[in-house]
């Protein structure tokens, strides 16, 4: 068990917070922030719109933060939950909580959606529109975490379709249509069959009460259940994603500017993670538990698959793309393992993976746009002191190693648990996800020894004798874009020396997740009893 907080709030401190509607500031703050932004009369410096974008993120981690200090960590359920009837007719309510579950998401959302504005350097097109999206999906990621009724949860989570198309379609690379498209009618089928096994929810068990809490999924035939789960199975797999559903990931991130890849691998991803548990084990524990060693080997395609991709990439941004479609398989396998501790490794593997994906994009994008260039074939020697980029070598190294798993890092706690959590549930698929995970070394220490050892050159693959440049010197990192990544790097580490700071807020939540299958057992032996 995960120490108590230190940090003990004074009663009448903690009650008053706790009467204030936090969640829903959660969503108001980005969303003025997105319209204040859209409506600033006269013609705004794009500085001055950048500026906007910070001032209202700020003060939505500051948000973040108090829900934190808000937050009772020893309560399983949700909490500073805000009710409001919105359409009845249809089941659709304003119902919002937090549990130890949604609660470092909604931290990790606030913090990268920060970096990403922080680190935006191109102004030139239409800066008004790009700060309003990002702002935009901020509120959209907040209200899907906190939503406690399923329609609600939909309706965010496809708030945040259209901007992301948008960011990848107007600021992406050449190929952005294609990304973009790709993207879209990916994700619009993941909606969609979220959508049906919802409704279809409804539809057996003849309610139109779509809150978390009185869902009877229990009452429905064995069968029924396992085709909803399949549905959700697919809509949050495509979305995570997991092999063979990942095929939109890769080209997203190649097209998309280093800010919206951040945000797309930092934040994105997890509203399918969050959703698979969530909805997925959450709603059906009795056909989760018949499903789950099957899920085990998806996970285990999923990592291996991921990892022997990854090798095979030359562009770098590719290759940490690819890195993703293996870690997800992380949280599959955890879930299906459903133990507490292999559910805590999830959770941790979910904010790990957001922070360290987030460093690696936004390195990557820094030496794009210093040397023009991300073929591993092409650059050299870029940790060189004089004429490379050394600060963004030694954060490149430290962030591959904390993907690798490697003991002090924060991808080392998340892999651990999640490993030593499933093992006993199921020792081949974790076998093979500890393969993934050495994989993960290998093809992360061919980034490094390729790109940032050796000689400092730019060197083209057609006519290296000709062309090669061996007299580089590169322009240094601008401020804005080294704070980002140093503050991500250091709280790679902390989190990995202090795991007890995410741990304590999610272990009643997650502990009490891996008790679904057995109560509901429980209770269908008392009824045929």
């Amino acid at each position: 068990m995960m120490p108590s907080p230190a940090l003990q709030l004074p009663e009448s401190l903690h009650a008053w917070l706790s009467q204030l509607p936090l969640l829903s500031l959660l969503l108001a703050v980005p969303l003025l922030g997105s319209l204040l932004i859209l409506v600033w009369p006269g013609d705004p410096a794009p500085n001055r719109l950048r500026r906007l974008a910070i001032a209202a993120l700020m003060l939505q981690l500051v948000l973040s933060a108090l829900v934190w200090l808000a937050f009772d960590p020893q309560q399983s359920g949700l909490q500073l939950r805000e009710l409001h009837s919105w359409v009845p007719g249809i089941g659709l309510e304003y119902n919002l909580g937090v549990d130890g579950l949604s609660l470092p998401l909604v931290l990790l959302n606030g913090a990268l959606t920060l970096v990403s504005v922080v680190c935006t350097r191109e102004f030139s097109r239409r800066p008004r529109i790009y700060f309003s999206l990002l702002l935009l999906i901020s509120a959209a990621v907040n209200g899907a975490f906190l939503a406690d009724n399923l329609l609600l949860f939909f309706l965010f989570y496809e708030l945040e379709l259209i901007p992301l198309w948008l960011l990848i379609s107007i600021w992406g690379g050449a190929n952005r249509t294609y990304a973009a498209t790709k993207f879209l009618i990916f994700t619009a089928v993941s909606g969609m069959l979220i959508l049906g096994a919802f409704l279809g929810l409804a539809l057996f068990t003849g309610s139109v009460d779509f809150s978390l809490t009185p869902v009877g999924s229990d009452r429905l035939a064995i069968g029924t259940q396992l085709v909803l789960l399949g549905a959700l199975l697919v809509g949050f797999g495509i979305k995570m994603p997991l092999v063979p559903f990942h095929t939109w990931l890769p080209d997203a991130h190649t097209q998309a500017s280093t800010p919206v890849s951040v945000l797309l691998a930092g934040v994105l991803l997890k509203l399918g993670t969050y959703g698979l548990l969530r909805f997925g084990l959450g709603l059906f524990p009795e056909a989760w538990a018949r499903l789950a060693p099957g899920l085990a080997i998806w996970a285990a395609v999923s990592v291996v698959f991921g990892s022997l991709a990854a090798i095979a990439q030359r562009d770098m941004k590719r290759m940490v793309a690819y890195s993703s479609v293996g870690h997800m398989g992380y949280v599959l396998l955890a879930a299906a393992a459903a133990t507490p501790v292999a559910l805590l490794g999830a959770e941790f593997q979910m904010v790990t993976h957001g922070l360290i994906s987030a460093l690696l994009f936004l390195l990557v994008g820094i030496v794009y746009r210093k040397t023009g260039t991300r073929e591993l074939d092409v650059l050299h020697g870029l940790l060189n002191p004089q004429r490379g980029l050394p600060l963004t070598g030694s954060l490149m190294i430290l962030g591959v190693m904390a993907s690798a798993g490697l003991p002090g890092m924060a991808g080392f706690i998340a892999e651990f648990l999640v490993f030593r959590g499933s093992l006993n549930a199921y020792p081949v698929a974790t076998l093979l996800c500890m393969v993934g995970s050495g994989l993960t070394a290998v093809y992360f220490l061919l980034l490094v020894n390729r790109a940032f050892f050796g000689r400092l050159a730019i060197t083209p693959v057609l006519d290296p004798l000709v062309h090669s440049r061996l007299d580089v010197r590169l322009a240094p990192v601008a401020p804005r874009e080294t704070i980002p990544a140093i503050a991500l790097g250091a709280s790679v580490v902390v989190l990995g020396l202090l795991p007890a700071l995410l741990g304590q807020i999610s272990e009643a939540t997650t502990t009490a997740m891996a008790q679904l299958p057995v109560l509901l057992a429980a209770i269908t032996q008392g009824g045929l009893s």
